[in-house]
């Protein structure tokens, strides 16, 4: 076997283990790179086989398995002792003035605020949940006369009333502790914690809610870190058909990690917990929710770069990598940089390379 082949054959046993980051190296300054090779009897007359120096995209990627689930998740606990009468619904979501479930027969109603419900509200109330309650009453239709501000007055209270007596629950004009939930919009049950005829209170979750929003998880193992950066550009594909675009929009703490419907991620403790932002959130597909989703991380790419395949490249004597650039009967080594390695192939660059050039390359 030629030296050229050796170093070529080295060369190609290296980038097997390496070739998942880019390569760069400066053009190194060869002893006659442009000597021709068929003047030296200690040298073959040709490569053993030869391919073409061709021009494509290159993309470094890695495909993990992930699951749909939804963003924000977060339990719900009643602050009152109580029995659950009716229990949550997993699956569902729920909107303004809905029942997220009922305690003692009467409706948990969710309302709209970034406040938690940490008091019960009557006539002489005043502060910011005061402020948010009278929003939602007011979008609820039941604000006819009512002035938004942070005070619990008269007028409150009777729109109170009012919308107790349309819940069919006793018409007193006060607001419990455990009458409403607060959360930021709409929510997805993801989980109903506490079964009928369970006793709940503050040490108990009755139900688990996440935001509307879907996203996918994933779990990288820490030697893949980088991909775990916002902003990575995913590939996802769907069960219900085609492929979804994406992107890295966090990490999930561990106890987020558990999918929508309750199994694991199948992770290791030390592993990362991803979560992926759907550019396109709306077109979600009830076959989407079944099973795992092939998620492909790209990492890095490059566009319309001359390529060639690994076992192509030449480990120079002097350092560097170069090309047994093939002419006729002729061959002449010239140095190149080599760049991003991708699917078996190697971004080159150097002086005098072209397109449809044939070069030398090692037999598999």
């Amino acid at each position: 076997m030629s030296s050229a082949g050796k170093r070529r054959r080295g060369l190609v046993a290296l980038a097997a283990a390496v070739t998942a980051t880019a390569v760069t190296a400066g053009v190194m300054i060869l002893t006659n790179p442009g000597q021709d090779a068929s003047a030296d009897s200690r040298k073959p007359k040709g490569p053993p086989t030869t391919t073409e120096i061709t021009r494509a995209d290159l993309v470094q990627s890695k495909t993990v398995d992930g699951h749909l689930d939804y963003a924000q998740r977060r339990a719900v606990k009643s602050p009152v002792e109580g029995t659950i009468t009716k229990a949550a619904q997993p699956g569902k979501t729920v909107s303004l003035g809905q029942r997220l479930y009922e305690r003692d027969a009467r409706p948990v109603v969710l309302l709209y605020g970034p406040t938690p419900m940490f008091r019960a509200m009557k006539a002489g109330t005043r502060g910011p949940d005061v402020l948010q309650l009278e929003r939602n009453l007011r979008d609820l239709g039941f604000g006819s006369g009512l002035y938004v501000d942070v005070r619990y007055d008269e007028a409150t209270k009777a729109a109170v009333k009012a919308w107790q007596k349309s819940l069919g629950v006793t018409s007193n004009g006060e607001i419990g502790r455990g009458d409403v939930v607060f959360q930021r919009g709409p929510v997805r049950v993801v989980s109903a914690d506490a079964a009928l005829a369970d006793t709940i209170g503050p040490d108990k979750a009755v139900l688990t809610v996440a935001s509307t929003k879907p996203v996918v998880r994933v779990s990288l193992d820490e030697a893949d870190g980088a991909l775990a950066a916002n902003g990575t550009k995913v590939e996802i594909a769907m069960p219900g058909g085609g492929n979804r675009s994406g992107k890295v929009s966090g990490v999930a703490a561990p106890e987020e990690s558990e999918s929508a419907e309750g199994g694991s991620g199948g992770s290791s403790d030390d592993a990362i917990q991803v979560e992926i932002t759907l550019d396109d959130a709306a077109k979600i597909h009830e076959k989407d929710r079944q099973g795992t989703l092939p998620v492909k991380f790209v990492s890095e790419s490059r566009k319309g770069v001359l390529t060639v395949p690994v076992e192509a490249v030449v480990a120079l004597r002097e350092g560097g990598y170069g090309l047994e650039l093939v002419q006729g009967a002729k061959t002449r080594m010239v140095p190149v940089e080599t760049g991003l390695t991708a699917d078996g192939r190697i971004e080159v660059s150097g002086s005098g390379l072209a397109e449809g050039m044939k070069v030398g390359a090692a037999e598999q």
